[in-house]
């Protein structure tokens, strides 16, 4: 019977030494490899910005040039209605309309047309402002803070910015 030391003879353990390091060569690089791929992949999967600098600036330009009509249109309803509640208007919900008196109604389309307008002379579609609203009512708080700071700027005077 062979001695138990002969089985780990000198040539076996420097084969078994040898596919070790083989092994955990290959391991190392998996190991490397995975930790690259999955911090390309997480960079990856972080989404790109919903709009750019010019977008929240024309989008906070619509916005102030916007507010003087929607405050007179909601005068002129509120005055047609009374004191019955004014239901929410939704420009591109022609729906959102119909709790509304036909004069009142006249004023919402009016005031529909003006905003989309008032959209588009400052540069963006009504999709893309629809995109925009959509996000900040998601409390999209980057966005927010983006617009708010747009909003405070373009109302600073013109010497001050």
């Amino acid at each position: 019977m062979k001695k138990i030391s002969n089985l780990f003879s000198r040539h076996s353990r420097k084969r078994i030494l040898s596919q070790s390091f083989f092994f955990g060569a290959i391991a190392t690089v998996g190991v490397i490899y995975n930790a690259f791929s999955l911090t390309s992949k997480a960079s990856g999967q972080t989404p790109p910005p919903i709009v750019n600098n010019t977008e929240i600036t024309s989008y906070a330009q619509a916005v102030l040039a916007m507010e003087p009509a929607r405050q007179n249109a909601f005068e002129e309803i509120k005055k047609l209605i009374g004191n019955g509640e004014i239901p929410k208007i939704v420009c591109n919900d022609s729906n959102s309309f119909n709790g509304l008196p036909k004069k009142a109604q006249d004023i919402a389309v009016n005031y529909c047309t003006r905003v989309g307008k008032i959209v588009e002379d400052n540069g963006l579609s009504f999709e893309q402002f629809n995109k925009i609203t959509i996000e900040l009512q998601k409390n999209n708080i980057l966005l927010k803070r983006q617009v708010s700071d747009a909003l405070l700027r373009l109302q600073q005077p013109a010497e001050s910015r």
